[in-house]
């Protein structure tokens, strides 16, 4: 399933986390080594550059952080990014240069490369989010299926098993998820591709597409 590979989805030099995708083909086989990344990078951050607050968080010094954000470890969060009024990052996160985490809204378990906005209301789980990806505001990923069963990729003739429980959704670069939309557990959304308002996303995505449905995915133009 080429789509889904790594070097199809993601530009890996828009990321501090280049370095953990060595090795793997699908970029959900980085979820479980998330927090012991995170650790190991931040370990060789710049004191220069970055700050170490509490346990496992490094903040670079560009960053704006408001005070009622929380940010628990272990986490990153890169140059100039904005983390805003009452952002929750539950640990386990890596938040790319210049991207915004906005208003409310909650991550856990996941890679937003740089430029990402998840700027109102979003919840970001066991997910990775290429370049420039931006969420609508209250759209979300939906990182565990209702029967709790392992995960399954799908396009339309293949599928993978991922062996993993808790998997949201793995976005390409420069993809714009609508307002209100929800990845289901599994969803693969390629590069450049454009999520309309009020989705239920539940299956691969192909790259350059305009998704106005289930059974409407049309060609960019």
């Amino acid at each position: 399933m080429d789509e889904c590979k790594i070097s199809n989805l993601y530009d890996l030099n828009e990321t501090i986390a280049k370095n953990i995708f060595d090795g793997l083909t699908y970029p959900w086989e980085a979820l479980p080594k998330i927090a012991d990344f995170i650790i190991e990078l931040g370990n060789t951050l710049s004191e220069d550059e970055y700050t170490k607050i509490g346990d496992d968080v490094w903040v670079a010094k560009s960053a704006t952080v408001a005070p009622t954000a929380y940010i628990k470890g272990p986490a990153i969060i890169g140059k100039n990014a904005e983390i805003r009024h009452c952002a929750f990052i539950r640990g386990k996160a890596i938040v790319g240069e210049g991207a915004v985490v906005g208003n409310s809204t909650e991550l856990k378990n996941v890679i937003l490369f740089n430029k990402v906005q998840v700027p109102h209301y979003n919840y970001v789980g066991d997910s990775i989010l290429g370049y420039k990806a931006h969420m609508g505001a209250g759209s979300i990923t939906s990182n565990v299926k209702s029967d709790k069963k392992l995960v399954v990729v799908k396009n339309d003739t293949e599928k993978i098993e991922t062996g993993l429980k808790k998997f949201g959704a793995m976005i390409g670069d420069n993809v714009e998820v609508g307002c209100g939309s929800v990845l289901n557990p599994g969803s693969v959304i390629g590069k450049n591709t454009n999520i309309y308002p009020l989705s239920s996303v539940r299956k691969v995505v192909p790259a350059n597409s305009i998704y106005k449905n289930q059974n409407e995915i049309v060609e960019k133009y």
